[in-house]
C-alpha cells in the first residue's frame, strides 16, 4: 500500500503533464477553426464560438492542477505512512535497459522528503489556477508550463525512489532539464534566456560530478544498485574522493556558496509557483542526495568531511544573508535567502558528521534531526514567501521593493500571512524556523564532549557565524516587510493595488502559514517523525528519550536546555490580554488616531520615507568588502550652479563569485560550442569521412 501511494504520486504528476498537452491540441483546433472561418464564415464560425463559450482552456488548466493536488495528497500519505511504520519497501521495474532494470526503495529518508514535496505541491495546486488564468496563451502557452511542471515534479519524486545509480541519474536529469524549460518559460526576455542558460550549465556540471562520484563507488562494486554500493569497503582516500565529488555535484544543485550564483539568476525569472518549488523543494532534493550518498552509501564517515561541510555551510549562510540584504528585487532577495538556509542545513550536517566520526552517535542524531527539521521548515516558509511574492507581483505589477509600500492597507490578508513567513524565516519564537535553528545551536553547544582541541575551537566559531546570520536575517526581513507593507505607497501601482480576489491563491498561503505556526507551537509532531530517519541511518535517536514531547522540547536534557512553545504562547496571550484590558480601561492610555507629525514641512510624502538602501546602509559600511559595490550620486544644479535642484542615487551590488567563477565557465562553454560547430561544414564528403574515421576507431578499439 505504501509503495502504491508513492507510485500514485508520480503517476498523477505525469497525468497532469499529459493533461496540459491537451491545451496544445486546443490551440491547434482554434487555429484550424480560424482558418476555416475565414473561408466559410457562415458555416463554421459557431465552432470557434463554442470553444470559447464553454471554457475549454480553463477546464484543462483546472484539471491539470487537480491532478497535481491528487499527486500531492498521495505523496503526503505515502510519506506519513513510511515514517510512522518505519518500513523499508523495495521493488524492481523493468523500465531501464534489458540488463539494468530500475530498482526502487522507499524508506524513512525518502518518506520525509516525499512529505516535504507533497505539502509544497498541494499549495501549488491551490495557487496555480488563479496565477495562470490571466496569462497570454499565445505568448506563454499553458501546454508548455503544465507539461514541464508535471515532469519536474515527477523527476523529483523519482529521485527519492531510486535505488540504483542508473535510475537515480535518469530521474535527476529529468528534474534538471524540466526545470530548465520552466526557467526559460518567458523566453522573450533576454534576461530569462541568460538565466536559463547559466542554470543549465551548472546543472549539467553538477550532474557530471555526481556521475563521477557514483563511478568511484561502482568501480569497486559488482553493480550499480545501492545495495551493491553499500557493501563495498572503500579506503579512506577513495571514499574522500567520492565525497568531494558528491559535495560538488549536490552542493551545486543545492545552491551552496560559492556554487550558488545560478540560483539568484534563475529563481526570479521563473513563474512564482515554479520558483516556490525550485527554492522550497528542489534544493531539498539535493540535500537528500548528499545525505543518501554520505550517510547511507559511504557509511564510514570521516570527521574531515564534517569540518568541510561546516565551514562551507557557515560561509554560505553568512554570505547568503548579506547578499540578500542588498537586493531590491523581491524574488532575488528570497533566492539569496535560500542560499543562507541551505548553508545552515549543511553546517549542521557537518556537525553531525563530526560527532559521528568521533564516536558520539546520539549527538550526531541530534545534528541530523536539526538539519532535516530545518529543511522541512524552510520548505514551508520559503514556499509561503515565494507564493506571496507572486501575489504581490500579480497585484502591484513589479518586484522592486523600493517602489512598493503601504500594502498593508490595500492587501491586509496577504500582509498578515507574509508576516507569519517573515517571522518564521527570522527564527522568532512561536514559529517553526526558531525550533530548527535552536536545535542547531544545541548541537553546536555539545562541543565539550570532543577531545580534539582544534574542533573545540572551530565549532564555536561556526556557531558564532550562525548567531550572526540569525541576527542579520531578522534585520533583512524587518527591512523587507517594513518597506513593502508599511508606510505610504511609493508608486502609482502600489497605490492602486488591491487584495487578491482568487480564493485558491489565498488558501495556499493560509495553509502554509498555518503549518508554520502549528509546527512552531508543537515541534514534537514532526520531530518524532524525523527520528525514524535518524534511526534508519545512524541507529540512534535524540540523546534524551523524552526530548520531543508535545509540551517540552529538551533534546539533550531538561537540566541543560528546554523549550516549551505552548507555555510561551500561553504567556504571550496572557500578557496581551492584560495589556489590552488595561488600555481599554484607562482613558489616558486609550488608543487614538491622528495625523503623522510632519515636522512643519507641510505634509509627509513618500519620498520622505526610509528606503531599503537607507535601512541597510550601516551593514553596507561594515561589510563593504563582501560585495562589489558601485555607488553613484548625480547632482543637478540650477543655471547659476549655486543650488542643487535634483539628486539621483544609484547603487549596484554584484556577487564576487560571478566574475571569478561563473563568467569564465560560461565563456569556455561558448568557446567550445563554437569550435564544435565547425564540424558542420555542410559537405557530404566531410560527413562520410567522419563516419569512416569513427568506424576505423571502433574497429581498432574492439579488436
Amino acid at each position: 500500500m505504501i509503495l502504491f501511494l508513492a507510485y500514485a504520486a508520480v503517476c498523477f504528476s505525469l497525468l497532469s503533464a499529459l493533461c496540459a498537452l491537451l491545451m496544445r491540441q486546443r490551440n491547434n483546433l482554434m487555429s484550424l477553426t480560424q482558418t476555416c472561418c475565414a473561408r466559410y464564415p457562415a458555416q463554421l464560425r459557431h465552432c470557434k464560438d463554442w470553444l470559447e463559450a464553454n471554457g475549454y482552456p480553463r477546464r484543462i488548466q483546472l484539471t491539470s492542477f487537480v491532478l497535481l493536488g491528487i499527486s500531492a495528497v498521495s505523496a503526503i500519505l505515502a510519506g506519513l505512512s513510511v515514517l510512522l511504520s518505519q518500513a523499508v519497501v523495495t521493488d524492481q521495474l523493468s523500465l531501464g535497459l534489458p540488463w539494468l532494470p530500475w530498482h526502487v526503495r522507499f524508506d524513512s529518508l525518502s518518506g520525509l522528503f516525499y512529505l516535504i514535496i507533497g505539502i509544497a505541491i498541494l499549495a501549488v495546486a491551490c495557487y496555480g489556477p488563479g496565477y495562470v488564468k490571466d496569462d497570454d496563451e499565445q505568448a506563454h502557452p499553458f501546454a508548455v508550463l503544465g507539461l514541464f511542471t508535471g515532469l519536474f515534479i515527477a523527476g523529483m519524486l523519482l529521485v527519492l525512489l531510486a535505488d540504483d545509480a542508473f535510475f537515480f541519474m535518469i530521474a535527476w536529469e529529468l528534474m534538471s532539464v524540466a526545470s530548465y524549460f520552466l526557467v526559460a518559460f518567458q523566453h522573450e526576455n533576454s534576461t530569462n534566456r541568460r538565466a536559463a542558460f547559466v542554470y543549465l550549465i551548472m546543472a549539467e556540471v553538477g550532474a557530471i560530478m555526481i556521475i563521477l562520484a557514483f563511478g568511484v563507488l561502482a568501480a569497486f562494486a559488482d553493480g550499480f544498485t545501492f545495495d551493491a554500493l553499500r557493501r563495498i569497503g572503500l579506503s579512506e582516500t577513495w571514499s574522500s574522493i567520492a565525497f568531494v565529488l558528491a559535495l560538488l555535484g549536490f552542493g551545486m544543485k543545492a545552491g551552496l556558496a560559492p556554487l550558488h550564483v545560478w540560483l539568484p539568476e534563475a529563481h526570479p525569472v521563473a513563474p512564482s509557483h515554479i520558483s516556490a518549488l525550485m527554492s522550497g523543494v528542489m534544493l531539498k532534493v539535493a540535500v537528500y542526495g548528499l545525505i543518501r550518498f554520505s550517510f547511507d552509501l559511504l557509511g564510514d564517515i570521516q570527521w574531515q568531511w564534517g569540518v568541510a561541510l561546516m565551514i562551507l555551510g557557515a560561509f554560505s549562510a553568512l554570505a547568503g544573508i548579506l547578499y540578500a540584504m542588498m537586493q531590491a528585487n523581491l524574488k532575488r532577495l528570497l533566492a539569496y535567502s535560500s542560499v543562507e538556509n541551505i548553508g545552515i542545513i549543511f553546517m549542521v550536517l557537518g556537525l553531525a558528521m563530526i560527532f559521528l566520526a568521533k564516536g558520539h552517535p546520539q549527538l550526531a542524531a541530534l545534528g541530523l534531526i536539526a538539519a532535516l527539521l530545518h529543511a522541512f521548515n524552510h520548505a514551508l516558509f520559503k514556499n509561503l514567501l515565494f507564493l506571496g511574492a507572486g501575489i504581490i507581483q500579480h497585484q502591484v505589477h513589479q518586484l522592486n521593493i523600493e517602489l512598493m509600500g503601504g500594502l498593508i492597507q490595500r492587501m491586509p490578508d496577504t500582509s498578515k500571512l507574509l508576516l507569519v513567513a517573515c517571522m518564521s524565516i527570522a527564527s522568532l519564537p512561536l514559529f517553526n524556523g526558531f525550533v530548527s535553528e535552536w536545535l542547531a545551536f544545541q548541537t553546536a553547544l555539545q562541543v565539550d564532549v570532543l577531545a580534539d582541541g582544534v574542533l573545540r575551537s572551530l565549532i564555536p566559531v561556526a556557531a558564532a557565524a550562525l548567531a550572526l546570520t540569525a541576527a542579520l536575517a531578522a534585520a533583512c526581513f524587518v527591512n523587507l516587510y517594513g518597506i513593502v507593507f508599511l508606510g505610504q505607497a511609493r508608486s502609482s501601482h502600489s497605490a492602486k493595488a488591491q487584495e487578491c480576489d482568487d480564493k485558491g491563491m489565498r488558501l495556499s498561503l493560509a495553509l502554509l502559514a498555518a503549518l508554520c505556526f502549528l509546527f512552531g507551537i508543537f515541534p514534537g509532531l514532526i520531530i518524532n517523525l524525523i527520528e525514524s530517519v535518524s534511526l534508519q541511518l545512524l541507529g540512534h535517536s535524540l540523546p534524551n528519550p523524552n526530548a520531543a514531547g508535545w509540551l517540552w522540547l529538551a533534546p539533550v536534557g531538561a537540566e541543560q536546555a528546554s523549550y516549551a512553545a505552548p507555555l510561551v504562547l500561553l504567556g504571550v496571550l496572557i500578557a496581551g490580554g492584560i495589556s489590552f484590558r488595561y488600555l481599554r480601561r484607562d482613558p489616558a492610555m486609550a488608543l487614538r488616531q491622528s495625523e503623522t507629525w510632519d515636522c512643519g514641512f507641510g505634509g509627509i510624502t513618500p519620498r520622505m520615507q526610509y528606503t531599503g538602501g537607507a535601512f541597510t546602509m550601516p551593514f553596507r559600511r561594515i561589510f563593504a568588502k563582501v560585495w562589489r559595490l558601485e555607488e553613484q550620486i548625480d547632482r543637478q544644479t540650477d543655471d547659476i550652479g549655486l543650488q542643487v535642484s535634483d539628486i539621483h542615487y544609484q547603487l549596484h551590488v554584484e556577487d564576487h563569485c560571478w566574475p571569478s567563477l561563473y563568467q569564465p565557465l560560461e565563456r569556455s562553454v561558448n568557446r567550445s560550442a563554437r569550435l564544435i560547430g565547425r564540424i558542420q561544414t555542410g559537405n557530404i564528403r566531410t560527413y562520410l569521412a567522419y563516419s569512416f574515421a569513427t568506424l576505423l576507431l571502433l574497429l581498432w578499439i574492439i579488436s
